[in-house]
């Protein structure tokens, strides 16, 4: 097995088994400041699954996730297509190391829509969504890996906002969507990703890269104003009430067109996203 697959493969497992240093000290300062006693032991057990998770490499969640990519490139590297199946079947052989969960359906187009086609039980048949590049400054070729779960993705919305020339407008209208969004996905406390570009697709590839590279312990004005809003709806861990609905928002701002409307993607991550780990191949 190439260096290669090896890095990608134990790169997917880290990604799904273990928090983040931002994300335990994110716990910590939310357990240590609510006081509702019934939501601090939910951020306890969630902290000491993550912790207990990591020491095993073994799932955070038994929904492990869709395998999401994203790969920076610097100036002076390449990316071939022998290097981009190398990182498929590191990704294939993780799965089958974590061990992922078997979600893959089998057969045709129709087939795995409604699912007639019936569930591969090899947890590496499941597919990576298709990889995310950017080129950046540094002499690197990083891959991060997301282990995305289902819950965040049907509480997900991906809509235009009327910004009508006020950051605030574009801001309330973002918390007024995220409020029910994570009331309704229970799994909280949550973090709020955020993109918002031309097209949804742009949109969608600025939320993923802010779950890649967001911090815990950096938040911008943009993003503490809205993870504050949503506080304010007290909803809670597991909806039991307190101020820690959302741990923090981390939000990717791209190029604008002269426009009346913004799109907006946002996700609420579950209280174990975003699952990530990043390697330098």
């Amino acid at each position: 097995m190439s260096n290669i697959i090896d890095k990608v493969a134990d790169c997917l497992v880290r990604a799904g088994s273990t928090f983040c240093e931002d994300q335990k000290e994110a716990y910590r300062k939310a357990i240590a400041d609510e006081q509702i006693e019934s939501s601090c032991w939910v951020m306890k057990q969630v902290l000491e699954n993550a912790l207990v998770a990591e020491e095993r490499r073994s799932p955070l969640c038994d929904d492990t996730g869709i395998p999401h990519l994203f790969l920076e490139i610097g100036k002076n590297r390449a990316v071939t297509g022998e290097l981009l199946e190398e990182i498929k079947e590191g990704v294939r052989q993780g799965l089958r190391q974590l061990p992922g969960r078997p979600m893959a359906i089998k057969g045709d187009d129709y087939a795995r829509i409604d699912q007639s086609g019936g569930l591969n039980e090899d947890s590496g048949a499941l597919d990576a969504s298709p990889i995310l590049i950017k080129s950046v400054d540094e002499d690197v070729l990083r891959l991060t890996v997301l282990m995305l779960g289902g819950g965040p993705a049907i509480r997900g919305i991906t809509q235009r906002v009327f910004h009508k020339h006020s950051v605030d407008v574009v801001i309330e209208e973002i918390v007024n969507r995220a409020i029910p969004a994570v009331s309704q996905l229970g799994c909280s406390p949550c973090t709020l990703a955020i993109g918002i570009g031309r097209s949804q697709f742009e949109a969608t590839s600025l939320m993923m890269e802010a779950m890649a590279k967001g911090d815990y312990g950096v938040q911008s004005d943009f993003e503490k104003r809205i993870t504050d809003k949503v506080n304010e709806a007290n909803v809670g861990p597991l909806g039991l009430g307190g101020k820690h609905s959302v741990l923090a928002t981390f939000a990717k701002i791209g190029p604008q067109r002269a426009s009346g409307v913004r799109i907006v993607a946002l996700r609420p991550c579950c209280c174990f996203e975003p699952r990530r780990a990043y390697v330098e191949l």
